[in-house]
């Protein structure tokens, strides 16, 4: 809170008035201060808010999304742990985000970790599901919702199989996988550790132990060998189920799936590092929840033009506030727009913004 109220100290008359701030009756204009921004923030509607950032995050990812070439999605959720040293109630949020450049699509506030599996729909229902792959952990691995996907959003899933799921993880466990030859492999380097992962994959018999997932294909076994630098290797053996079958879907496509399922918490990585998500800074009403929902917009956003350095590009922007309103393509005429609608909605009057009414 406190750098945004920096950056809008620093901000010029001529971004104040791009971005909106009212002219003072003695025509000077002047950035609100720590607490009116904390004020607003804690009585932003959260749902209003996420719908909107979500809807202009799925946009400018349809345009940036590359024909014919299937679009993945991961349902994923997290705690914002330092809204929890502050308050008795966890905040929970439960996103969905595409695996290719972690573009938030929809959130929400599920109250407690338990309660994902309740929303789960309601986050995807408003998303053009059509044709994409949904990948999710063994928490949404319900029949229901796999059904759903297939049957009424027109898309494909990857379920994670663990063991509180005993009947399930048995069965995928059965299959004498020591027969399987090993289907593709990789493996990378970075962080510190040295990782590689290698997946086997079979077709599941409509009768083979009547696995209760409704349109599973194909049984998925990924391998994976961590070794941290000077530490011991660590390994780790998934199981999960999938509604492609193997003509819509080579191995690898499987397995780079699968990784990015756990990539897309990179995510949580960066709004914590980058925007010290858990700094327990805010924590009256909406304000938590709101600041999650701008940094999905921001790193979103940034991601949509390219940005690869999240951090290095956000301190750009930071350091000259000016660089901010040709990311969010922010003109005179777009104010313009924007007043009118607020104007036609009742929710402001012409005089309240004579510095836009007469701009050029």
């Amino acid at each position: 809170m406190d750098e945004i109220a920096e950056w809008a100290a620093r901000a010029s008359d001529t971004v104040l008035t791009a971005v909106g701030v009212r002219r003072h009756p003695l025509r000077w204009r002047r950035a609100p201060s720590r607490a009116t921004i904390g004020r607003v923030l804690a009585t932003v509607d959260g749902d209003a808010l996420d719908q909107a950032v979500g809807a202009y995050l799925t946009a400018r990812n349809t345009a940036g999304t590359a024909s014919g070439k299937r679009q993945v999605i991961a349902v994923d959720g997290t705690l914002r742990r330092g809204a929890a040293r502050l308050s008795a109630c966890r905040r929970h949020l439960l996103s969905a985000v595409t695996h290719h450049r972690a573009l938030t699509l929809a959130q929400a506030e599920v109250g407690t970790k338990t309660n994902e599996t309740a929303h789960f729909r309601p986050l995807l229902e408003p998303l053009d599901l059509d044709g994409s792959l949904v990948t999710f952990d063994a928490l949404h691995s319900v029949q229901g919702h796999v059904t759903w996907l297939v049957e009424t959003k027109n898309a494909h899933y990857i379920a994670m199989i663990k063991r509180n799921q005993p009947t399930a993880y048995r069965q995928l466990a059965a299959p004498p996988r020591p027969d399987i030859a090993v289907q593709h492999t990789a493996s990378s380097t970075g962080h510190g550790r040295r990782e590689s992962r290698s997946i086997k994959t079979c077709s599941i018999a409509d009768d083979l132990g009547k696995i209760a997932f409704p349109h599973g294909h194909l049984a998925l076994c990924v391998h994976r060998r961590r070794r941290q630098t000077g530490g011991r290797e660590s390994r780790e053996t998934v199981h999960a189920v999938t509604s492609l079958d193997a003509h819509q879907a080579t191995p690898a496509e499987l397995a780079a799936a699968v990784r990015g399922h756990w990539a897309v918490e990179a995510l949580h990585h960066v709004r914590d590092v980058t925007y010290a998500e858990d700094a327990p800074t805010l924590h009256t009403g909406t304000a938590p929840r709101a600041m999650a929902t701008f940094r999905n917009l921001a790193i979103g956003l940034l991601k949509t033009l390219g940005a690869v350095n999240i951090a290095k590009t956000t301190r750009a922007i930071r350091d000259q506030p000016a660089r901010a309103l040709p990311l969010l393509g922010t003109t005179n005429k777009t104010l313009r727009k924007l007043d009118q609608a607020l104007s036609t909605a009742g929710v402001i009057t012409r005089h309240d913004r004579p510095e836009i009414a007469n701009s050029t």
